[in-house]
C-alpha cells in the first residue's frame, strides 16, 4: 500500500520524507523451454512454461527524513532498484506499506521519454515533461539545461547521432534542473566521461539541503561515501545494515571479501 501526503507544506530537517514498513515484493518469471521430439509428440507440439518465484524484497523497513542523503548499496540482485521502483510508485508492493510525504522525482534510467529520431532540443522538452515539468518550466530552464550539457550546436542534431556520453550528458542535464522534495537516483552518475561525472556529482551536492531528501543507488562506493550521510546495505532483498556510511561500507566490503582499492571503490 502506498500513500502520498499533501505536497504543498514546508518540509524541515528531520521531518519524515519516506516511511517503508515491512515491505515485500514478489514476482513470477516464466521460462519457455523448447520441446524435445519426444515431448512434442506427447503434447502435440505445445511447449511447457516453467515459472520461477523471485523474492525481490523481503520485510524491508526504514524511515528517510528530510536532510538525509541515503545511499543504498548491495551486489547485483540485492533488491536496490526494486526498492527504488516501489518507493517511486512505479511498481506496487506485494506486502507492507509506504508513506511518501512530498513530491518525488526519479532518475532511475537516463533518457526516459527521449526519442532518438528527434533533436536534443526537442528531447529536452520530452524528457522534461516525462520528469513532471510543465512546458513553461522547461522554457524557463532550457538555456540552463543546454549550458549544463555542454553540447553546443549538437543540441539541434538528432539524438541518433549522439555518442553514449552525449546522450548521458543531456539526460542528466534535464534531470539536474528538477528540484523535488524527494529525489531518487539509480546509477545515473556512473555514465559519461570523467569531467561530466565530476560535474554531475557537484550538482548532486548542491541538491543536498535540509528541506530535501536524496536517495542514491550506486555500485560506486567512493561516491556513496562522499555524498551520503547515511547508508543501507541490501542483500537478496533483506536489509542487512544501516548507519554511518564508512561503517556500513566497511561491513559490506568484508562480507563481499573485497579489499579497499581504487578499483573496488568504483566497481563493487
Amino acid at each position: 500500500m502506498i500513500s502520498l501526503s499533501d505536497f504543498n507544506h514546508q518540509h524541515t530537517q528531520g521531518s519524515l520524507a519516506v516511511s517503508v514498513q515491512n515491505l515485500g515484493l514478489t514476482y513470477t518469471t516464466s521460462i519457455d523451454k523448447k520441446p524435445t521430439l519426444k515431448s512434442r509428440i506427447k503434447s502435440l507440439g505445445r511447449g511447457k512454461k516453467h515459472t520461477r518465484i523471485v523474492q525481490a524484497l523481503n520485510g524491508v523497513s526504514l524511515d528517510v527524513h528530510y536532510g538525509t542523503v541515503l545511499g543504498i548499496i548491495g551486489s547485483n540482485g540485492a533488491g536496490k532498484s526494486s526498492l527504488m521502483r516501489v518507493i517511486s510508485g512505479i511498481v506496487p508492493p506485494t506486502q507492507g506499506r509506504i508513506e511518501v510525504h512530498g513530491s518525488v522525482s526519479t532518475l532511475l534510467a537516463l533518457g526516459v521519454g527521449f526519442n532518438q529520431a528527434m533533436t536534443g532540443r526537442e528531447n529536452v522538452y520530452l524528457g522534461g515533461l516525462a520528469a513532471g515539468m510543465s512546458r513553461a518550466e522547461i522554457d524557463a530552464n532550457f538555456q540552463a539545461i543546454a549550458d549544463f550539457s555542454e553540447l553546443g550546436e549538437a543540441i539541434d542534431a538528432p539524438m541518433r547521432t549522439y555518442s553514449s556520453g552525449m546522450f548521458a550528458r543531456l539526460a542528466f542535464s534535464v534531470a539536474a534542473v528538477v528540484e523535488p522534495d524527494i529525489l531518487i537516483v539509480d546509477e545515473a552518475l556512473s555514465t559519461g566521461d570523467a569531467h561530466f561525472k565530476a560535474k554531475s556529482l557537484n550538482r548532486m551536492k548542491e541538491l543536498r539541503t535540509a528541506d530535501r531528501a536524496l536517495i542514491l543507488v550506486s555500485h560506486a562506493l567512493a561516491t556513496i561515501e562522499d555524498l551520503c550521510n547515511e547508508v543501507i546495505w541490501l542483500d537478496k532483498g533483506k536489509l542487512m545494515a544501516r548507519g554511518n556510511p564508512t561503517e556500513v561500507i566497511a561491513a559490506y566490503r568484508e562480507f563481499m571479501n573485497v579489499r579497499k582499492s581504487a578499483s573496488s571503490d568504483e566497481d563493487v
